[in-house]
Parts: structure tokens; C-alpha cells; sequence
């Protein structure tokens, strides 16, 4: 077994490395350290222009939407089972999108463009079958010292 472990850790297959740090979403020290509100810019241009983003660290990725009501549970148990949560607020609360109801979905993971282009697409996806609309997205980490 220890052969196997040993071969799966060489190909970078294993279990994660428990000493990574780990992020709470309502850690009251975070940040923001990167947004994109424009749904034609691309998030590797956004990332490039992100002064305190740390590319090796995790950070809270949250996307900014508003959904109807009827459409909430649905949406947070479709989110859920790849560990997004979905709370109340955001960005569209500052945007007053006539009944809809503003979210944020939050989850920790490490950033890069092609998971935030992905994470955009699936989220302006989940909008529009739900008929509500996306804000655009930021990022938040610990803030330094």
C-alpha cells in the first residue's frame, strides 16, 4: 500500500498536503484582492492588473448574482454539491434588480484564470436557466500582516 501511495505522490495524484492553509469564507481579515464586473473582460486580464493577489495562496472566490425567489434552494442545492455556498447579498443588493432576489456565492480555492473563466460561465449559466442575471465576480485573501 505505502508503493502505491508512494507512486500516486510522485504523479502529484495523492491526498492534498494537510499543512496547506486553509481560508474561512467569513474570515473578518480578508480582502479584496482582485474583481471583475465586466462581463467582456477576461479573467487573466483581470488577474494581471490584481495588485495583492498572492497566485499561491487560496482565496475566497465569490460570483455576484440575483435570482428569483422560487429559484434560490435550487440553485444552492446545485452549488452546493461542489462546495459553493449561496448566501443572501452582494453586488446586486447595490444594483436594485426588480424582483430578483442578490447573491453571492462563495467558495475557497486556490485562483487562476481558466477556474475563474470556468466558475463565470457555470454561474452566468445557472442564471440564465433560472432566469436572473450575474454582476461579475472578485476574490478576497488575508490582508498582509
Amino acid at each position: 500500500m505505502k508503493t502505491l501511495r508512494s507512486a500516486l505522490a510522485a504523479l502529484g495524484l495523492g491526498r492534498r498536503d494537510r499543512r496547506e492553509p486553509v481560508i474561512s469564507i467569513d474570515d473578518p481579515e480578508l480582502q479584496v484582492v482582485v474583481q471583475s464586473y465586466d462581463d467582456t473582460e477576461a479573467a487573466s486580464a483581470a488577474l494581471a492588473r490584481a495588485a495583492g493577489w498572492d497566485p499561491e495562496s487560496p482565496a475566497v472566490l465569490r460570483h455576484h448574482l440575483a435570482l428569483p425567489c422560487d429559484a434560490v434552494d435550487t440553485a444552492r442545492a446545485l452549488l452546493a454539491s461542489d462546495e459553493w455556498i449561496l448566501r443572501p447579498g452582494g453586488r446586486g443588493d447595490d444594483l436594485s434588480v426588480s424582483g430578483l432576489t442578490p447573491l453571492v456565492a462563495l467558495r475557497v480555492q486556490r485562483l487562476d484564470a481558466l477556474h475563474c473563466s470556468q466558475e463565470t460561465s457555470r454561474m452566468a449559466g445557472l442564471a440564465q436557466r433560472h432566469g436572473g442575471e450575474t454582476f461579475g465576480w472578485d476574490a478576497l485573501q488575508p490582508g498582509a500582516g
